[in-house]
């Protein structure tokens, strides 16, 4: 491992990084290492808006995956290579504004009716009827419903962040009758 790699790593720690944002940042800092064929701590802000302008043009990267990469580099700079400051003057894709297709209460229905597996169904009824990640669905124990107040403790989601969600009337009658069962 390069010294460069394992600074990184600390300030990443030191940061409170979760172990994904570990793996994004290390791969964006190799990834442009790779692009310009030279070390990181060798190159010119040319080089790196050639790169970005790579990501972008050449491999069409979706603008999220191109603002991970951009926020990668720029935390390499600054925090490992202690930049004053970082101005890549880097033109960011903008996000599509897109709203979700919705599901009618039908379409909902026969998904979950699809589903043959009790626990599986609940799974999917939790993560559908609540809005939360498959992570979060895994880690529920009853001890997170709060039942009388018709909330379910979500324990460091994504972001590593505690929050609060409202469950519904129905939702809650049915996460109670799946754990009588």
């Amino acid at each position: 491992m390069t010294a460069l790699r394992q600074r990184m790593i600390v300030a990443m720690q030191m940061h409170g990084f979760s172990p994904r944002t570990h793996e994004s940042y290390l791969a964006a800092v190799r990834d442009l290492a790779k692009f310009t064929h030279r070390a990181p701590d060798c190159l010119a802000p040319e080089d790196l808006r050639a790169y970005f302008e790579h990501l972008v043009r050449a491999r069409a990267l979706a603008p999220a995956s191109v603002r991970l990469f951009y926020n990668g580099i720029r935390f390499f700079y600054l925090e490992v290579l202690d930049w004053p400051t970082v101005d890549l003057e880097v033109t960011l894709p903008k996000r599509p504004q897109r709203i979700p297709e919705l599901l009618t209460r039908e379409e909902v229905a026969a998904i979950l009716r699809a589903c043959p597996d009790a626990r599986h169904r609940m799974m999917l009824t939790l993560c559908y009827g609540g809005g939360l990640r498959l992570s979060e669905v895994l880690a529920v124990r009853v001890a997170d419903l709060d039942g009388e107040r018709k909330l379910l403790r979500v324990e460091q989601g994504k972001g590593a962040k505690d929050r609060l969600v409202p469950l519904s009337p129905t939702l809650l009658e049915q996460l109670r009758t799946y754990w009588r069962a």
